[in-house]
């Protein structure tokens, strides 16, 4: 039930973001960091959440995208995707030099000829936020290749559906087999080692219950919307 709650609040995210606000027209919103270790009050120059394993990852993709999608995404884009507006962060090095150049900006905002181009986010935040959202926009998938493979993840949405309304004979092992085989072939843009690609995601939620057959498809659904 919590990873179909998590896939739940993933969608909702994704579906109320908006790319209608000027650069600088950004009202921070809180980031509830409330299930990330502690990382000190001094802050740091490279992402702690990188190398944390698997849980501490995971849960700083998920808050990381709650927190972009209300903070970040008007400007920088859906999932990552930039419009032209402001720089497509999913380029930016998983590294100490693309960490230091993200967190300069986070934390101190952006102004250009007297304009705020990007408001600072670092005190009203925090770090954890930063670090967050930072691990979440480094492990966006490349979009070239999830298209390479949007049809057949189209199928595999397609199955699940019928399967959530009992259509057909449900094969969910075979499912997650070929989701994760999918998700180990879509590397990301920043030089990350993992990508959080949906089909990772909807791997993840399949467990055989019609209500894990529904929630995965919804995921597939929204992340190859917003792939386009």
């Amino acid at each position: 039930m919590r990873d179909i709650r998590l896939a739940a609040a993933f969608a909702a995210t994704l579906a109320a973001a908006t790319l209608a606000h000027a650069h600088g027209d950004v009202v921070p919103q809180p980031v509830n960091t409330d299930a990330l270790p502690d990382i000190g009050e001094e802050w740091l120059t490279e992402n702690p959440y990188r190398n944390a394993g698997e849980e501490v990852w995971r849960a700083a993709v998920d808050i990381g995208a709650s927190g972009y999608n209300q903070n970040c995404a008007r400007c920088h884009g859906l999932e990552g995707i930039s419009g032209g507006l402001a720089p497509d962060l999913r380029f930016l090095e998983a590294e100490e030099y693309g960490d230091e150049w993200f967190i300069e900006r986070f934390r101190h905002g952006y102004t250009q000829g007297g304009v705020t181009k990007m408001p600072a986010f670092g005190d009203l935040l925090g770090q954890k936020a930063a670090w967050a959202i930072r691990t979440y926009i480094e492990t966006r998938p490349d979009d070239q290749a999830m298209a390479e493979q949007a049809d057949t993840l189209k199928a595999i949405r397609d199955s699940l559906a019928g399967w959530a309304q009992g259509q057909g004979t449900p094969d969910p092992d075979g499912v997650k087999a070929q989701l994760a085989a999918i998700a180990s072939g879509i590397g990301t843009l920043s030089g990350a080692p993992v990508a959080d690609s949906v089909a990772a995601r909807a791997a993840q939620l399949i467990d055989g219950t019609p209500a894990s057959f529904k929630v995965a498809a919804e995921t597939l659904t929204i992340g190859l919307s917003a792939a386009h």
